[in-house]
């Protein structure tokens, strides 16, 4: 069980890691033609970058079913980015975005953080000058108490 528990955790700590990088040096780099309509207003409820979510989806699905007959670290691992990918929808896309407005604007302190971090990230709608490219671990200038 303690196996299972590692990968799980480390699933989600490479997602963090690797979306981290992917979002800064690929979607604010040669893929922004797909991530720009993050960026800028859409009327739309989806859009073009959505496609990341079922790349990323997709790779979880691929490790849990090649992992599942004897629930390897394959299985585990996928679960570990398939929480990520939960807790990622519910922050970024139904919290932050309010793409659904089933929450309020977060309150607590981790939260809001979170929130403020990834505003200023949107303060740009264009490929240069954005900051805070993560989604759990973002910089703790965005914690101090006076900003939230």
């Amino acid at each position: 069980m303690m196996n299972a528990i590692g990968f799980i955790a480390l699933g989600f700590i490479l997602m963090e890691v690797f979306g981290w990088a992917i979002h800064k040096y690929l979607m604010h780099g040669p893929l922004w033609s797909i991530h720009k309509t993050h960026h800028r207003p859409s009327k739309y409820f989806f859009e073009l970058n959505d496609l990341f979510s079922l790349l990323f989806g997709s790779i979880a699905v691929v490790l849990i079913i090649k992992g599942v007959s004897d629930f390897d670290y394959r299985f585990w691992m996928g679960v570990g980015i398939s929480l990520y990918g939960m807790l990622y929808f519910f922050l970024h896309d139904v919290l932050i975005h309010r793409r659904m407005k089933w929450f309020q604007k977060p309150k607590n302190m981790f939260l809001k953080g979170i929130f403020r971090a990834h505003q200023a990230h949107h303060r740009t709608n264009e490929k240069e000058d954005a900051v805070s490219f993560g989604l759990f671990v973002v910089p703790k200038e965005y914690f101090k108490e006076k900003d939230l």
